[in-house]
Parts: C-alpha cells; structure tokens; sequence
C-alpha cells in the first residue's frame, strides 16, 4: 500500500512539473487570459480624430513601407515607394479603423516580453501622423491561439491587447490595394467633345443642348444613348493590378494590336486613353496615370465600334412627344392631321383618337436598318411632323428601290434604308383613320 501511495504522489509531482513547464514556455491561452481579465474593463487601444490624421504609413514584414499624406485639398496621395495617386474610398476604410480601435480584452497591464505575442517583430505597423504633429503607432503581432483574434499594442504602452482579427484586415492593405486604379479622371457629365480613333475611322462627337451630334467625318445626328454610354465606358476604365506586372503588360502592349483611341474634352482638358489588344488579353495606356495596365475586355468591346453605331436611326426626333401635325403626301393624294387638345381633327372633322396614334406610333418608330450611300431616286412618299408647338418641323422623303425603301430628312445627307413595306405600311395606316363614333368623347 505504501509502495502504491509513493506511486502515485511521484505521478502527480510530474504532472504538476509539467503542467508549470509549459505555462512558463507558452503563450497565455484564451482561457488563462479571460481568467486573468475578467474583471477588468478593456479599454480602447487609439481614439482620434479622423479629420486629424496628416500621414500614414503602412508596414508589412518583408514589404516596402507604403506611406500616405494628406494634400493640401483634402486628398491622399501615396508618396512611397513611389508616387502614386490613391483609391480615396480604401484610405478611408484603412483610417476608420485605425482611428476608433477598440480592443477585445487587456493580455498583459505590463508587458516586460513583447516576443510570445509576435510584437517584438510586427507582422503589421501603422504609423499615424497628426496634424499637430503627433505620432501614434499600433503594432500588430501574431494571432491569438484561437485564431478569431490578433494581438496588438500602442508603441508607448506597455499594455498588450486583442483585438479581433478583422481590425488587422481591415488596415492591413498592400500598394495594390492603396491605389488608385481608375485611368481617366474625367467625369462622364464634364465631357463637351470626344474624338474616336478606331481601324482607320476618325469620328468625332460635340455634346449640344439635346444631346450629342457627330462632327466627324460629317455632321450626322447621333444616338446620343449610344456616345453617353462610350463616354462611361472610357471615363470608367480601370487597371487590373491583379493581373500582368507593368514590364509585361508594356511589352505586351507594344506587340498588340491597336484596337482603338479616345480623347475626352472636358473640365480637366483634354483626356486620352489608347487600347490595345494581345491574344486574348485588352492593355491601356492613358496621358492621366503613368505606366501600361492590363484591363478589363469590357472596356476593348465598349470602345471598338464604328460609325454606324453612333448615328441615330430614327427616322424623326419628336421622339414621345405628342405631334402638333402630320401631313403625308403619296402622289396625287395627301393627309392633314391636326392636334388639338386630345383630339385629332382632319378637315375640320374629328378623328378616331386610336386610328390616329395607330399612324403616329409607325411614324415614330420608324428605325434604319442600315446606312445606305446611293440608291435613292423619285420619292414616292412625302411625310412631315410638326411637334414642340411649331418649333421643330421635321420633313422625310421615302423612295422604293427595288426590293427596298430608302428614306433621307430634308436638309440632310444621309440615307436611312428601312423594311421594303414602309411606305405601304404608311399610307396603309393613314386611309385606316376614319372619322370618331358619333357621340364619342
């Protein structure tokens, strides 16, 4: 018995050595920590002013220091390793955090070794600078045993804290993140004039009063949708940081094929930006950021169109605006329309309101399905729209060729090919206007 009792003290003075053994070379665990600090109410780690906040630097282990400084009009721009311009929205969220860091409980009130918390060589460091000259620093070192938290310290204090993981996150932003990656800093509703170069074409645009018209090669009108949404395209291009470095995405643009130039005049002067194409992969090059960039395939396809995509294929303007007047004229026999009120009214007799709009919905409908350069000879049908109480007349003349119909606007060149039932249709539509019911309202 007593050989057996001596068994067991022996077992226990063991475990006890080795269970003092490894708490003296082990990281206080989760449980040792709450133990130690539950009673005790965790403080914040940083609290400042945001607006304070002058410079930042940024440093991860191994990485070059990225370091960030508050321009006179309110802007950050990133000043090492290089100059660079910044992504506002991403220097906003990194100063978020920082400037409101709560911690998630008190380790240490007075650390005397930094090393079983990874702090005596951060992994992380931000360096604040303040307006008054301050400086605060928050080192960040190795994750908690758990995992769901990090600890982290004030240079100056002594105290050692967590914080939850996605504090470091959140700040812990490389130069690609910090960047600025837009390439045009235009913006789409400064644009006045736009100039397109594209497999040999050179269009230009103006914007006007209602919309945009072409200038170049000739004045034509525009589908002012269709430019709007190619000056998004160009305003909004971006560079793919992710992707090639710049060595490769340089030597890859300059064995591409050109895929198109765009110049945007606006506000802040003349913008261009030059696309590129290499196999499968889009390059850009803009007068606004240094460097050749990788981009997205979307801005290659946005920009490579021609002529004809830009010119407006209605045949009239008046667009869902009610008409003021119609007159259709087919040889010896014409049509007057007149609008007044809701009603319709011919020769001095009210129309039936649905036959009428039947007539204005093909008239205002009327599309090209392509731009034809000859072809039209003796107009077979003569069509004129008043609308905006008189101000805008608008006056087209149909021609049927052959087993087509082409169409052309008074006072302009182009020539508008349209369904070989067109004029047909037309005039179709106004012999269907019959006089309205007798009592109609």
């Amino acid at each position: 018995m007593k050989f057996r009792g001596l068994i067991i003290a022996v077992a226990v003075l063991l475990a006890l050595g080795g269970l003092l053994y490894w708490s003296n070379h082990h990281k206080p665990s989760e449980q040792s920590q709450s133990a130690a600090v539950s009673s005790k109410t965790s403080p914040s780690i940083l609290k400042v002013d945001q607006s304070a906040i002058a410079q930042l630097t940024l440093t991860r282990k191994g990485v070059a220091p990225v370091t960030l400084v508050k321009q006179s009009q309110g802007k950050w721009q990133i000043t090492a390793p290089k100059d660079f311009g910044a992504d506002q929205d991403a220097v906003s969220g990194v100063l978020s955090t920082l400037s409101n860091l709560d911690a998630d409980r008190v380790v240490e009130d007075k650390a005397s070794d930094l090393k079983p918390y990874g702090l005596d060589d951060p992994s992380f460091t931000a360096d604040i600078g303040l307006k008054d000259h301050g400086q605060r620093k928050v080192l960040f070192g190795d994750d908690t045993p758990a995992g769901s938290d990090v600890y982290a310290m004030l240079a100056g204090d002594s105290r050692i804290f967590t914080v939850g993981s996605y504090n470091r996150t959140s700040v812990d932003k490389s130069l690609d993140d910090l960047r600025d990656k837009e390439m045009m800093s235009v913006k789409p509703d400064k644009v006045s004039r736009v100039a397109l170069e594209r497999k040999g074409e050179a269009i230009e645009f103006a914007r006007t009063k209602d919309g945009w018209q072409i200038l170049k090669p000739q004045p034509m009108r525009a589908d002012s949708f269709a430019v709007d949404e190619l000056v998004r395209t160009a305003a909004a291009a971006r560079m793919d940081l992710s992707a090639k470095d710049s060595d490769h995405a340089a030597s890859e643009f300059a064995q591409g094929a050109p895929v198109a130039t765009i110049t945007l005049t606006g506000d802040q002067g003349q913008q261009t930006l030059s696309v590129r194409k290499d196999k499968e992969d889009y390059f850009a090059r803009s007068n606004v950021v240094d460097g050749i960039y990788e981009v997205d395939s979307s801005l290659g396809t946005g920009l490579d169109k021609s002529l004809d995509d830009f010119r407006n294929k209605k045949l009239f303007d008046f667009d869902f605006e009610e008409p003021d007047k119609i007159e259709l004229q087919a040889g010896a026999k014409s049509w007057v329309f007149t609008h007044s009120g809701s009603d319709w009214w011919s020769n001095g007799k009210k129309m039936d309101g649905a036959d009428t709009e039947s007539l204005v919905e093909k008239l205002r409908n009327l599309t090209a399905t392509s731009f034809p350069n000859s072809g039209f000879s003796n107009a077979d049908l003569e069509a004129t729209v008043t609308s905006e109480g008189g101000k805008r007349v608008e006056k087209v003349l149909f021609s049927k060729s052959g087993d087509r119909t082409l169409a052309k606007r008074e006072g302009e060149p182009s020539l508008y090919q349209l369904s070989p039932a067109t004029v047909a249709d037309l005039i179709s539509a106004a012999n269907a206007i019959k006089g309205a019911p007798a009592g109609a309202k």
